[in-house]
Order: C-alpha cells, then structure tokens, then sequence
C-alpha cells in the first residue's frame, strides 16, 4: 500500500511540475515587448558592435520592456544559422512566438536607416498579427524628421571630429534604395553642407549619388584625402567589400586610382551613441 502512495503522490509531483514547466519558457516574462527589428548582418563582431549596442541601449532605457530581436534579411537568418547554428526570428517567426507567448503589448522599433523597402515589408509582416494583441506600437525609422537629420549630423560629426582636418573629406558610403526614401541620402548631404559641414559628403553603392557623384563633388572641393565611412547600421559585407576591399571596384580602390589617400573606418552607425539615443527618442514618440 505505501508502495501504491509513493507511486501516486511522485506521479502527481511529476505532473504539477510538468505543467507548471511547460508554460514557462525564458522567454515569458510577463513584460510588454519591444521588438527590435533589422536588416541584419552575418558579421558577427560588427553585430555585437551595433544591432547590439542598440538592442543593449533600448534595453536600458525600457527596463519595464523585454526587448527581443528579429531580422528582415532571410539570408542573412539562414548564413547565421548554417555556420554559428544560432537561431535569429525574421518577422513573421517574431510575431508568431509573441502570440503563443501570451504578449498583448508590443512595441516594434525597426533599425532601418529609412523608410525603404524593408520597412515596408516589416510592416506587412507584423499587419496580420495585430489583432491578437491590445497594442501594437511603430517606432520610426532612423531618419524620419528634420530633427532626426539634425540628431544624425551632430552624431557623424562627433564620431568623425577627430578626421575632421584642412584639405580632408569625409565620405559616407550609403546602401541606396529603389524606394522613393533614397531623397533622404540627398536631404543629409544638404543639410550638412548647409550646417557649414562642406567637407562631407554622402554616395550610394545601389543608387544615387553615386560613387561618380562623390568623385566629382571632393575634387570640386579640392581634397587630396579621404576619410571612408559606411552610412550603415552595420558594418558588414557592404563596408567590408564594397567600401573598404581591395578589389579594383571598391570605393576604396577608386578613390586611390583618382589620386586620393584614402583611410576606411569600419564602424557602423549603430555604434555611434548620438544614434542609439535617436532610437531611444523614437521609442519614447510611439509610446505617446
């Protein structure tokens, strides 16, 4: 008869604990949600260094948020998981573990430079999923008011003042987007120039201006040196290659072929704390 009650009573122990087990994951934590959602990189330090920082930096400034991840670039998703095996959510895969999760309030605050094709699809991705939840919010993309303009320059100028010499120019290397957004490449080239920052310009790798527009503009300036930075959150294959290679097509190996004393800086935006703060800033506007 005791052998039948221990029997019974550590069947119920393993049940309760069972259950009790089984609805809680690490990842309930009983917290509203900020999602933080980027293009992604396989560069495994430059992902530490900026998707990172800002995650670690919305993370402090919203301790009442668990922040969580996802990536648009599904490429990027399966390069990582193949060679790390490491598992990161595209948007759709995020939003449907927020469901099963039990989570009613989500902010989603994308690391996009710009409200560009990936954007927009993000957008989409999460559309389908609001009605499970009693709030959804939008933080902005990077540059998404002439104050974010105003709040970028001031960051590339701190993170650039050391460069900043007679005779040099600074020279951001942009993605570029077929969506109407690239104008925003243009406006940030403006602005600086029209905030007496003249030795700085912006090109696009994909769209313009482009490198030929660069080469022009820095020779009308007349600088015989050149400082190379990516405009990207991250610095991964497009800083790394098409920036900063040694192929003869990189950026850096045209400029040199034009004549310049070219020095790359392999550091991406979200590095930069004048960026994160943006972020922060933007998170704080959905949440008003």
């Amino acid at each position: 008869m005791k052998f039948f009650n221990y029997v019974f009573i550590a069947g119920f122990i393993m049940l309760v604990t069972l259950t009790s087990c089984a609805g809680s994951p690490e990842s309930k934590s009983g917290k509203p949600v900020l999602l933080v959602v980027s293009f992604g990189t396989s560069f495994n330090e430059s992902r530490a260094l900026t998707i990172g920082a800002i995650e670690n930096a919305l993370a402090e400034a919203y301790p009442e948020y668990e922040v969580r991840r996802a990536f648009t670039s599904q490429i990027i998703i399966n390069v990582i998981k193949k060679r790390d095996g490491e598992k990161i959510n595209n948007v759709n895969e995020a939003m449907r573990q927020l469901v099963k999760d039990g989570v009613k309030d989500l902010v989603v605050q994308p690391t996009h430079l710009m409200e560009g094709i990936e954007y927009h699809e993000m957008l989409d991705a999460v559309k389908p999923f609001e009605k499970n939840f009693n709030s959804v919010r939008f933080g902005k993309p990077l540059l998404s008011s002439d104050a974010d303009y105003d709040e970028l320059i001031k960051a590339i100028v701190d993170e650039t003042r050391q460069y900043d010499t007679d005779g040099e120019a600074i020279v951001y290397m942009g993605h570029g987007t077929e969506a109407e957004s690239n104008k925003d490449y243009t406006i940030l080239a403006q602005k600086l120039v029209e905030q007496g920052y003249k030795n700085y310009f912006i090109g696009t790798v994909e769209a313009e201006p482009s490198l030929e527009d660069v080469i022009e503009q820095v020779k009308a300036f007349g600088a015989n040196k050149i400082t190379l930075l990516p405009l990207m959150i991250v610095a991964g294959d497009h800083a790394s290659n098409d920036m900063a290679g040694d192929d003869d097509d990189s950026w850096k190996s045209v400029l040199q072929e034009e004549g310049f004393s070219v020095t790359p800086i392999l550091k991406g935006l979200g590095q930069y704390k004048g960026v994160q703060q943006i972020f922060i800033s933007h998170v704080s506007d959905a949440l008003q």
